[in-house]
């Protein structure tokens, strides 16, 4: 058996036929995910800010590998270029079955000093995206349809100075995610929270200054990959999930335990 074989039958491509839009799936987790649910045989569309020239390395890698995917320029602090992202995805590929919430942005400082313009793009991208999105994506979607967020391990723990806004942003998914799966549950869409602890990823790498305060605190002494959050967003998106709904799920080597 060839080595790709045995990739296929440890895993199956569970989401053939299906159409999934990332927000904010140009690098780090939102990248991971683009690629492993174009492997699980997703077309996938995703927004990027700036940096072209990587949106279209992802988009060749993914087609490099048998997969389609479809690169869009989107802030997700833009309500209206959001819409017309969902918008331009749906109907280019005929449907939506899939949607990730990945953006966010990461402002953190003493109360003192906090601008008022960084509260109010945090909570634009890391909060107001997400019901913008969803509130179109759901236009387009059918039974069985996937709304998927990434929160954040912060939403329960704050453990260091700075991080206030942050962790409020990532609290108000918590809230949001069991309303909307009440809201779209009866259309057989489920909504779920998935809530990473430490990444290494270009916004936290593992090798960075905080790095060992914050294994210090954790149950597994690492940092999570962004392969392993990918891996997790499958199964949600996927078909033997159909019955996790309005949940806020962690993943973050202990460090909420």
């Amino acid at each position: 058996m060839s080595k790709q074989d045995q990739q296929a039958a440890v895993s199956p491509s569970t989401l053939v036929s299906k159409v999934a839009f990332v927000q904010g799936g140009s690098r780090g987790i939102g990248a991971a995910i683009v690629q492993r649910l174009a492997a699980e045989g997703a077309t996938v569309a995703f927004t990027y800010v700036s940096s072209p020239d990587k949106a279209q390395a992802l988009v060749s890698s993914v087609q490099a590998k048998g997969g389609r995917a479809l690169a869009i320029q989107a802030d997700s602090a833009d309500a209206a270029a959001l819409q017309q992202a969902i918008r331009l995805a749906a109907e280019t590929f005929g449907r939506l079955d899939i949607l990730v919430n990945n953006a966010g942005v990461l402002a953190m400082g003493p109360l003192d000093q906090f601008k008022l313009e960084d509260l109010d793009r945090t909570l634009a991208v890391n909060v107001r995206s997400v019901f913008v999105a969803t509130q179109e994506a759901a236009r387009y979607m059918g039974e069985c349809g996937r709304v998927i967020s990434i929160g954040s391990t912060n939403a329960d723990r704050i453990p260091f100075a700075g991080g206030a806004v942050y962790a409020m942003s990532k609290s108000a998914l918590v809230g949001l995610t069991k309303g909307l799966a009440r809201d779209l549950g009866p259309r057989g869409i489920t909504v779920n929270n998935v809530q990473p602890g430490p990444v290494d990823t270009d916004m936290n790498p593992a090798s960075g200054d905080f790095a060992a305060s914050l294994t210090g605190l954790m149950a597994l002494p690492r940092y999570g990959k962004a392969d392993e959050i990918a891996s997790f967003v499958a199964y949600l998106a996927g078909p033997e999930a159909g019955y996790i709904t309005g949940a806020n799920l962690m993943i973050d080597g202990g460090f909420s335990a």
